[in-house]
């Protein structure tokens, strides 16, 4: 590693761990969910927009898979849509600021949302998906052709399955959220 790589990597850490302390998140929040920090994508390109009509980015190997897997789900009739992509650290820190705000305790925070650092959407590989007639952010996603369709096809396309049910990270259950981690084996 390069001493400027290293410097980058040190200053990183040093925000995370200012965030983590500015929002009280315990000190030992990664070793107990067994989460890595999640380096933050510095070029996410365009995937087009999500649900709500925003644009959502993604890091540029993510992106093309996205579109291979968009593109066979839709020869087979499945519909996948965004709902959320690459999300900034900073972004993560005002998700959790956010709900502290609304009264929420930081223990029922993050087994919904990944402290700031170790969000996989900082890395510009995960995306949370939905299809039409579900509602997003949902478990019922469950229960739709698409969800089958991404477990029997996505890991062809580098994509997993992130937080299934009892999932050693202690997260809660998110039928929706996918991560790309490989080249496309097609």
């Amino acid at each position: 590693m390069s001493a400027k790589a290293a410097n980058q990597a040190l200053n990183f850490e040093c925000k995370i761990a200012e965030l983590q302390e500015r929002l009280g998140i315990p000190k030992d929040y990664a070793l107990q969910h067994k989460l890595v920090l999640q380096p933050e994508c510095i070029q996410p390109i365009s995937i087009g927009e999500d649900i709500f009509g925003r644009d959502q980015r993604m890091a540029a190997p993510a992106a093309h898979a996205w579109h291979r897997v968009k593109d066979a789900a839709a020869a087979d009739g499945i519909k996948l849509q965004p709902v959320s992509a690459f999300r900034s650290v900073d972004y993560q820190a005002g998700i959790i600021q956010r709900k502290l705000d609304a009264g929420q305790r930081m223990r029922n925070i993050l087994q919904v949302s990944a402290a700031p650092g170790y969000s996989e959407h900082h890395s510009g590989c995960a995306l949370d998906i939905t299809t039409p007639g579900f509602e997003p952010l949902d478990e019922a996603f469950e229960n739709s052709p698409a969800f089958r369709w991404l477990t029997d096809s996505a890991s062809e396309y580098g994509f997993r399955l992130s937080y299934p049910r009892s999932n050693l990270y202690g997260v809660a259950y998110e039928p929706w959220h996918w991560c790309w981690h490989q080249a496309s084996k097609t």
